[in-house]
């Protein structure tokens, strides 16, 4: 972060007093000019957090600075890898599981994001995180300690646990009883299928 805010302060000071050097016309000064602004923006946003490329590029975009000026600025930024896509889904996948949500929704949203498919699995790959115990934890945190009752009760649970982002095997294995281990009892044990669809 310090790297982010030396860099902006930098740009600041060199952007208060800006003339057109010798040689240069008034378009290519103000062409640089929007530059400078639009990057002092962007680091200004990169210091608050993460963002993918596309998500910095809407915003800027938003705030009022062409395009042509934010193109040039995130190819800057990107080269100094001040901005990366691959960063940015890698601390926005890790912070979403501890919220409490599953890898079906976080892919969603990676890809509202902009963030691309092969960027989006490789690191849901890589991603430490046990989903079949988050997938529990967010059932327990909603519904207490104890395995639905009824099946009403079951299909309530799924339902959330699908809307959170869980996929079928995740949710399965989250409204199994305690009692009962993922590992040691088998679907075909319990005498139920776990996909009645199929």
């Amino acid at each position: 972060m310090k790297r982010l805010h030396r860099f902006a302060d930098d740009r600041s000071a060199n952007s208060a007093g800006m003339e057109p050097r010798a040689g240069q016309s008034d378009d290519q000064s103000d062409e640089k000019s929007l530059q400078k602004l639009a990057e002092i923006a962007a680091v200004r946003l990169l210091a608050r957090r993460e963002h993918s490329v596309e998500e910095l590029r809407r915003k800027l975009q938003s705030r009022g600075h062409p395009a042509a000026a934010v193109d040039a600025v995130l190819a800057r930024l990107m080269a100094k890898h001040l901005v990366s896509d691959d960063r940015f889904t890698s601390s926005f996948i890790h912070h979403h599981a501890q919220r409490g949500q599953g890898p079906i929704r976080i892919r969603a949203e990676l890809r509202q994001q902009g963030v691309a498919g092969e960027a989006i699995e490789s690191a849901l790959e890589n991603e430490a995180t046990d989903w079949v115990a988050c997938a529990r934890a967010v059932r327990i945190r909603k519904f207490g300690q104890s395995p639905p009752a009824s099946l009403a009760e079951r299909a309530k649970q799924a339902r959330f646990l699908q809307y959170r982002g869980f996929n079928s095997d995740q949710i399965w294995a989250a409204l199994k009883s305690d009692v009962e281990s993922c590992d040691s009892v088998t679907d075909a044990d319990t005498g139920l299928d776990p996909d009645p669809d199929v």
